[in-house]
């Protein structure tokens, strides 16, 4: 992955999805490029008469076809419309959606979906899901090794779409502990953090999400093994979550997972309570 891929007719737009070759997401969109093909020549079109019907460039239609490019909802509809699929190539926008993402993204997204309860405890940074798009961008931009534009807005996207879980119902319990420094670290500078911490209030006033802050100065502190995630499944059991430098991890045996819910929750009870923490996020708003 990685590097701009020229376009010959200059048509390709900064939005335009990226092809994957990191897991399995390829092979989806393999499949979906040879459908497109297989409807395209059935129709009797050449690549350049299918672009310029469905309104993208020759170049654009190949990647697409050849599996090297994502392509976009639009880009399915109007190729269904022209080829008279009949809402069969449209079908596939759910399949392309779900590999847009990295794989490991999506596994915790899907993770997330089917949870009833879900509580993290972020000790460097601000969890995913409270993340504003502005500060998601800017942690993966000071990443090392540094990733290419298009895989920081992919890893962007991915990150901003799994917080559909805040709206969707039936709604999931939340809960996320985080670190005072987490709060005060300026990724981004001023402004994005300034901007973080007012999402961060609009977030810990929803009724069904509880957000606590560890002061620095807790000399009794559970959570010193690192961060760690806890989903309670919505057909029966509860799994945990955790990331390192370059692992992710998830446990399920009953063991582990009774063992970062006892550690969760010492945390949760050595925390600032959430109002407590509401009045902690808006001083901290008013010196930044």
């Amino acid at each position: 992955m990685g590097g701009t891929d020229p376009a010959a007719d200059g048509a390709d737009e900064p939005d335009w999805e990226p092809g994957l070759e990191d897991d399995d997401s390829g092979s989806v969109i393999a499949a979906v490029g040879r459908q497109i093909k297989l409807w395209r020549t059935g129709a009797g079109l050449s690549q350049a008469e299918f672009g310029e019907a469905i309104g993208y460039g020759e170049n654009q239609v190949y990647k697409v076809e050849a599996g090297k490019r994502i392509p976009r909802p639009e880009f399915l509809d109007r190729a269904d419309e022209v080829l008279g699929a009949g809402g069969k190539i449209a079908a596939m926008k759910e399949d392309v959606k779900e590999a847009r993402y990295p794989k490991k993204i999506r596994d915790l997204a899907n993770l997330e979906r089917r949870s009833v309860e879900l509580g993290a405890y972020g000790n460097h940074n601000l969890h995913g899901l409270l993340q504003t798009k502005e500060y998601a961008r800017a942690l993966y931009d000071v990443r090392r090794p540094t990733l290419s534009p298009r895989d920081l807005e992919r890893y962007v996207a991915a990150r901003v779409a799994r917080q559909e879980i805040f709206t969707r119902e039936p709604i999931t319990a939340l809960s996320f502990v985080q670190e005072e420094v987490t709060l005060t670290r300026p990724i981004g500078g001023k402004m994005v953090l300034r901007r973080q911490l007012e999402h961060l209030l609009e977030i810990a006033r929803l009724r069904h999400v509880e957000i606590q802050v560890m002061p620095t100065d807790r000399e009794d502190h559970a959570g010193m093994s690192g961060q760690l995630q806890l989903l309670k499944l919505r057909e029966g059991g509860t799994v945990g979550y955790m990331s390192g430098q370059l692992t992710t991890r998830l446990f399920s045996a009953p063991k582990e997972v009774q063992t970062l819910e006892l550690r969760y929750g010492i945390i949760r009870s050595q925390a600032l309570s959430p109002r407590e923490s509401l009045a902690f996020i808006e001083k901290v708003l008013g010196e930044t």
